[in-house]
């Protein structure tokens, strides 16, 4: 079973309050969004495997290390996860980008996708899905799909806000992906909200209602 990760930094917990304070506005929303994924990025890559090098300081040779393995991807589901992209490209500059359009129907709460472009060689990439919220998981669950059926296998998932249904729902379907939040939330609402999460995510980073 993937693991899940519940990161309780004193900066993320900070950062996180603020995100969900329903006073803060766009601007600074979309500022906190970017931080928190930069924080969280930290810590999903904390496992990327070392090999040893050496470099030439002006005093001398140092043994050091450097990333070997797997190259790195960020998949954002659309539209929310943009906001989280330049936040895990600050920290990993050369990580690939795709994009993964779903969108979640107000009847069935089910995921529908309707855009899809991801690095051609995503198949020898590991790849790190972003998306601020885990509600249903439906639409997570989707995009891991997607992404397995175009021949990747190892993959992670960073959000900033989860509620257990969320987690149970990714974890039944993909047992080998792990889970990076920030928080982990009471339960989903009638609508499919998180309580008390943060409203709806994409609106308040793009303004939109």
């Amino acid at each position: 079973m993937g693991k899940v990760v519940v990161i309780d930094h004193p900066l993320v917990q900070h950062k996180l309050t603020h995100l969900r304070d329903e006073k803060t506005g766009t601007k600074q929303f979309r500022e906190l969004v970017e931080e928190l994924a930069t924080l969280l990025a930290y810590e999903a890559t904390r496992d990327l495997p070392l090999t040893d090098t050496t470099v030439q300081t002006p005093v001398g040779l140092a043994k050091t290390k450097t990333l070997a393995g797997k190259k790195l991807g960020i998949v954002p589901i659309l539209r929310a996860g943009l906001g989280m992209v330049d936040g895990m490209m600050n920290l990993i500059p050369a990580a690939k980008v795709g994009h993964i359009g779903l969108y979640r129907d107000p009847q069935t709460l089910k995921p529908v996708d309707y855009y899809c472009k991801l690095p051609p060689d995503v198949q020898e990439r590991e790849i790190i899905i972003v998306d601020p919220m885990l509600a249903t998981g439906g639409s997570a669950v989707e995009a891991i799909n997607i992404i397995k059926k175009a021949g990747c296998t190892n993959i992670k998932l960073v959000n900033l806000i989860a509620a257990p249904e969320g987690i149970e729902a990714v974890q039944a379907a993909h047992p080998d992906v792990d889970i990076f939040v920030a928080a982990v939330d009471e339960y989903l609402n009638d609508h499919g909200y998180i309580v008390p999460g943060l409203g709806d995510a994409g609106d308040r980073l793009f303004g939109t209602k």
